[in-house]
Formats: structure tokens, sequence, C-alpha cells
């Protein structure tokens, strides 16, 4: 049974199999046939909601998610609202009405999820503590509308609309700020069907269900778990769902850096890296999109093991560790030593990653980050690299050089490191470390690249490493002039 609200109206859903989705759960039981279905893997946009949750306060606050990959469980205690929820009578809501009147429509398949879009933006917008709210900049529209792909329109007069919705008359369904919504069922929940989800609420009641159901899989975000229901077609019948876990919601901060639990999504932990890791935060705004930065969660970046994820490499190049935990009790691990082959990783059977740690930027500590792949927003990494390291007296020390699409794993590439640890940062000391890196990795060819290219990429940005160093004069104090640089750099980036 799942207890919720849809635009207003409370459901109560028997017979939901473990592995439906919201989608599923939307066009088949409930008839709600506005949600489209396009990639049925969270990179087109067409089947976007707002899933509404209280705060602190008990205000609701909305998010956009991709329905096709959001396990119908997690609506247990929400509110979701579809595009047929919007209109008051026959008073369009203003995204409604701006997309009418800027001609944003064609085929009209996507305009549904970009609606729903638009509606988060605008809920933010106008929910905003800011007094005046702050203004819509392109880089708010990116965010926004990064996940949503039209084929037919054009994206200019989707613009138009997002920037002109705000001039229009609000509208308020009595469900928006009404809906009385339960509070999450605790425990497990049983269906009907083959299978059982379950839904433990504190790392106690995770670990005895470990203990008892150890091939259990687990699920947080389900961004890259469901598509082996969506894509591959199996059956996932028995999950544990650690989203709702207080304990892997946590930060927990220490002299010498923070605790991240596990379940943190990517969008609560970009406020968190914004003042030590600016360049870590910008990376997250290239983290596939909105939709799926308010479901993925830190643990489960780590814990997929894919050698293109977007954390790993950072997260390398800083020497976070992880906690593990299980019915046995708790280890910690370095990363480095996490990762051990393809989708290959250390944690036992009945474990799981309960948060990982961030190490607190230590004075005259640089970091960059650069991603590249084919699109902007809401594509996979070809290559990634996170590049860490302090200078000391005209030297570099401490060099962490990372990568992902590099090799089989996430990775460090430590004799290039070696050719630099304690050299200046010359001509002569990064084409040794270039030398080294072709080497040492042996990337992989792919439909995002080839082998070849990705051997010249990485190289490639560690000669603009090198550049950058010198056009910043080899700064020694990290804490404001890094910040600023870690941000242009990132923001270059984006045009490559």
């Amino acid at each position: 049974m799942i207890d919720f609200h849809l635009n207003g109206r409370r459901q109560r859903c028997a017979d939901v199999r473990a592995d439906e989705s919201v989608l599923e759960l939307l066009r088949t039981t409930l008839g709600q046939t506005g949600t489209k279905e396009g990639c049925a893997s969270g990179d087109c946009g067409a089947c976007t909601v707002a899933i509404g949750e209280p705060d602190a306060s008990g205000e609701l606050v909305y998010h956009s998610a991709n329905a096709c990959i959001t396990p119908a469980h997690q609506l247990e205690g929400c509110h979701l609202v579809t595009v047929e929820g919007l209109a008051e009578g026959e008073r369009l809501h203003p995204a409604q009405a701006a997309m009418v009147d800027c001609h944003a429509s064609q085929c009209g398949f996507c305009t549904p999820g970009i609606v729903m879009s638009l509606f988060t933006l605008y809920e933010q917008q106008r929910r905003s503590d800011e007094e005046p709210p702050p203004p819509l900049t392109q880089e708010r529209l990116e965010a926004a509308l990064g996940g949503n792909l039209c084929r037919c329109t054009g994206y200019r007069p989707i613009r138009d609309a997002a920037l002109a919705m705000g001039d229009y008359p609000a509208v308020d369904p009595a469900w928006i700020t009404n809906a009385e919504l339960g509070h999450p069922a605790d425990g497990q929940i049983a269906t009907a069907d083959a299978g059982h989800y379950v839904a433990p609420r504190d790392l106690a009641a995770l670990r005895a269900l470990k203990a008892e159901r150890p091939h259990a899989r687990l699920v947080a975000g389900a961004t890259d778990l469901w598509l082996e229901t969506t894509q591959q077609l199996k059956a996932l019948d028995e999950l544990i769902d650690v989203r709702r876990v207080a304990e892997l919601n946590a930060i927990e901060e220490v002299e010498a850096g923070w605790w991240i639990g596990g379940a943190m999504t990517l969008a609560r932990l970009m406020p968190v890296l914004a003042e030590p890791y600016p360049a870590f935060e910008h990376l997250m705004h290239r983290f596939a999109s909105s939709q799926i930065r308010h479901r993925a969660t830190l643990g489960g970046n780590i814990a997929n093991a894919s050698p293109i994820g977007d954390t790993p490499p950072v997260l390398l190049a800083l020497d976070a560790r992880l906690r593990l935990d299980g019915p046995r009790g708790e280890r910690e691990l370095p990363l480095a030593e996490f990762f051990l082959d393809y989708k290959r990783t250390a944690l036992a059977e009945d474990e799981f990653i309960a948060a990982i740690f961030l190490p607190r930027p230590t004075a005259g500590h640089h970091l960059k980050v650069w991603k590249l792949s084919k699109r902007r927003e809401d594509d996979i990494s070809a290559v990634l690299a996170a590049f860490a390291w302090r200078l000391e007296e005209g030297v570099m020390r401490d060099v962490h050089l990372a990568f992902g699409g590099m090799a089989a794993i996430p990775c460090r590439a430590p004799a290039a490191e070696a050719a630099l640890e304690g050299r200046a940062p010359d001509a002569e000391a990064f084409a040794a470390a270039r030398a080294a890196l072709a080497e040492e990795l042996t990337p992989m060819t792919d439909v995002r690249g080839s082998a070849e290219y990705r051997r010249l990429a990485a190289g490639n940005l560690l000669e603009r490493l090198r550049l950058m160093i010198e056009a910043e004069g080899n700064p020694t104090d990290n804490n404001s002039d890094n910040r600023d640089s870690a941000t242009k750099v990132t923001l270059d980036a984006y045009a490559h």
C-alpha cells in the first residue's frame, strides 16, 4: 500500500510491484496519461513530474523528477504533481500559459515534462526567501531545463516562456499549499505481486534487514539501478530503500572535514561544497540534470562503480574515505582501495556505504576539475580529470591526479603524480607527467570516444593545468584566489 497525494487528492494504491515506477503507476493505475514516456532512462525529460515534500516548517517544497526511473513506493507521504493538476479551473498555470503564448510547443510530446520543469522553477522563484526574488539568469534556466530535450520546436521559444511566466497572474490551486500529507510509513512495505519493498527509517533497521536479506538490492535515488528494469527488462523484486534512513541523510562536521551520509542527494550536497571546493560544486551543475540531482545520491554514485562516474575522480583527488557498515559492524576504507575492477568493489554483500569523508582543504591547497562530454548538460563524461596539489616554495607537493574514463575503474595516476611531485610546475615537468600518463592508463574505446582520443585529451588536460598555473602566477594562498580561479576554470570548461 502506498499512501500519498496526487494533485491534491489522497491516493491509497495497493498491488504495486516492488519495481513499479511512478510513470507506470500514473499511466496504468491512475489513468493520468499527460506524463509521457520517451527514453525510459531519465535522459529526455518527457516524463518529468514534481514531487513535494514538507520541509522543517511543514511547507511543501517541490523538486522535479523523472517519473520513468523513480520508484513508485518512494511517493509514500509525498505530494505528486502532474501536468493535469496545474490549472485552476479554466485558468492555466503561468508555466502553461507562457508556453502557449510563446508558441513553445509543436508535436507536444515533450511539452508536459517541460511545463513541469517550469512549474518547479516558478515555485522556487515565488517562494524564495530573497526580496526581491533572484533574477532568472541563464545559469538558472539551464539548470532547470537542462534535463528536457525537445526534438522539433527549438529551445528559444521555451526559454522565452520561462522568462515570461513571472509576468502572468499567479494561479493557486488549493492543493499547492493545502495538501494534507500523511507521514511516511515505517518498516516494510509488502507488495501484492512478486517481491518486497522495504523502507527502513534508521541505521539499526537497515543493518537488521541486510542481515536478514543480504542479497536484496539497495536503492536510493534509483537513477541508475532502475535502468535494469526499464532498459534490460529485469525484475527488481527484493529492494531495500535507504532514502529515508536518518543517519544516511546527515552531515557531520568535524575538525578535519565532513562525514557526508551515503544517501545525501547531490542537490543537497552542492551548497556544502560551494565554499571549500567551488570547482567540485561547479562540476555538479554538469552532473546529469536537475531531475537527476534531486534524486541521485553521493553514496550511490560511488557504489555504482562506473568508470565514468563524475564524483569518484574528484573524491580520489581529495583523498576521501568511506565508512562501510553492516550487521557485522562498521569499518573505514580509503576510497582508493574501494574500486577493484570494472563494476567490482571492496563492499561485502551485507555492507553498505554509510558515509563519505571529505577532508577540509589545507592552506595552499588547489583543486581543478574538467569534464569532457559531447553535450554540456545532461551527458556522461568521456573523460573527467580532477587535479589537486599544493605549491610550496615554488614546487608542487601532494600531487593527486585522478581520472574517470581512462581505465576500468576511476583511478589515480601515480606515475604521472611522481613526475610532478617536488618539481616546479614547468614545461619539462609536465612533459614528463604526460609521458608517464600515456604509459600507465589504458582507456577503452566506446561510443563516447576512442582510446586514442581519451589518451590525447587526458594529456591535454594536464597541459591545460600547467598553463592555468602559469597564468595565475603560481599562487600560494588558496582560500580566496583559488576559489575564484577554480570557478573560472570550470566555467571555461563548459565551452569545450
